[in-house]
């Protein structure tokens, strides 16, 4: 079975988040700082994880968005002589 790299994302987002309200809540520096050093392992292991991921697709930059397709847009200029 395919391990999808998600849960590596979430797991490191929520500890890295966790750390800042550690920081602004004035916990004692020694937890911040081990759980900062954990975070950093986790963000190599994440982006390994993702980088090695077996993902494929056949879009291009030519689809750009699906939600949000780009259409040419026209500029028309209403006094050429601007300057």
């Amino acid at each position: 079975m395919k391990q999808s790299p998600f849960p590596y994302i979430a797991i490191t987002t929520l500890l890295l988040i966790t750390i800042t309200i550690m920081c602004s809540m004035n916990f004692p520096f020694n937890w911040i700082f081990y759980l900062t050093v954990i975070g950093q392992i986790l963000v190599v292991i994440m982006v390994y994880k993702v980088l090695k991921d077996k993902y494929t697709t056949n879009k291009t930059f030519e689809h750009f968005y699906e939600d949000h397709p780009i259409e040419p847009i026209e500029v028309r200029a209403e006094n050429k002589n601007f300057r």
